[in-house]
């Protein structure tokens, strides 16, 4: 644009806005503020989608049995995330001792994870999501 065509444009509109620093700030911080929330409702989502069917699993009387030091009882509760919280877990190592707990006996559990679904005699094996809604009827999200 040339010079003499700028200086008529700014007698006619006036002199273009420069955008204060304080209104660029507010514009970064909104910016901000949507991802972090974004952010976590991803985060909740992921660690929380499980929580109605761990509940369910409770109201069905699925009980999970195992120690904690088992590698394969901690694969089955990471599938669960933070709604394992919800699952009635018998923990079966006593701490300092190789005798199972005495809850862990009387059920009959000799291999680790078990469920036992009811009434029913616990099942030895890791369970993926889909078996365990099969089992017990609970639907997954």
């Amino acid at each position: 644009m040339s010079e003499e065509r700028r200086k008529r444009r700014i007698k006619r509109v006036g002199e273009p806005e420069a955008t204060s620093p304080s209104r660029e700030r507010l514009i970064w911080a909104g910016i901000v503020g949507v991802l972090i929330l974004a952010y976590a409702g991803f985060w909740y989502h992921n660690n929380h989608k499980y929580d109605g069917f761990a509940k369910c699993l409770a109201s069905k009387q699925a009980t999970m049995y195992g120690l904690y030091w088992c590698p394969h009882c901690a694969d089955q509760k990471a599938m669960f995330g933070k709604a394992f919280q919800y699952v009635p877990y018998v923990e079966c190592a006593i701490k300092d001792s190789h005798e199972l707990a005495p809850a862990c006996t009387s059920a009959g559990v000799k291999l680790f994870p078990s469920w036992q679904f009811g009434a029913n005699k616990p099942i030895e094996g890791v369970f993926p999501m889909e078996e365990l809604s099969d089992k017990t009827g609970c639907v997954l999200p």
